[in-house]
C-alpha cells in the first residue's frame, strides 16, 4: 500500500468490535504479494487491478449465494476497493512487450 493511502487504511473501530485477526493477516499477505509481483515486473498494475476486480466479483457471487448481510458484504467491498485504489495511485509503468512476463526464469 503507497505510504501518502496508508492514513486513509487505519480506520478506528468500536470498543469490543475488532476485525477478524485471520481475515486481516490474510488481506494484508495478499495484498503485499501483489504489489511485489507488481514491483519485480511479474504484473503490471492494471493486471492487479483486474486480479482485485475478479476478487470483487467473486465476493459479491459468494455472498450473495450464501446469504450474506449486505453490511458485511459492503464492509468486504469497501477493503478490496481500497487496495484496488492503492494500486490506481501507484501508476502504471507500462513492460515493454519484448520483455519476459517472467524475468527471473531465464536467469
Amino acid at each position: 500500500m503507497a505510504a501518502d493511502h496508508f492514513d486513509e487504511a487505519i480506520r478506528p473501530v468500536a470498543l469490543g468490535v475488532e476485525p477478524d485477526a485471520h481475515g486481516q493477516a490474510a488481506l494484508l499477505l495478499a495484498e503485499s504479494i501483489l504489489h511485489a509481483l507488481v514491483d519485480t515486473a511479474v504484473l503490471t498494475n492494471a493486471e492487479a487491478i483486474e486480479v482485485v476486480t475478479a476478487a470483487t466479483d467473486v465476493k459479491r457471487e459468494v455472498a450473495t449465494a450464501a446469504g450474506e448481510s449486505i453490511g458485511r458484504m459492503e464492509e468486504s467491498l469497501g477493503l478490496l476497493k481500497r487496495m484496488t485504489a492503492s494500486f490506481e495511485s501507484d501508476g502504471t509503468t507500462p513492460r515493454p512487450a519484448t520483455e519476459p512476463h517472467f524475468p527471473r526464469l531465464g536467469e
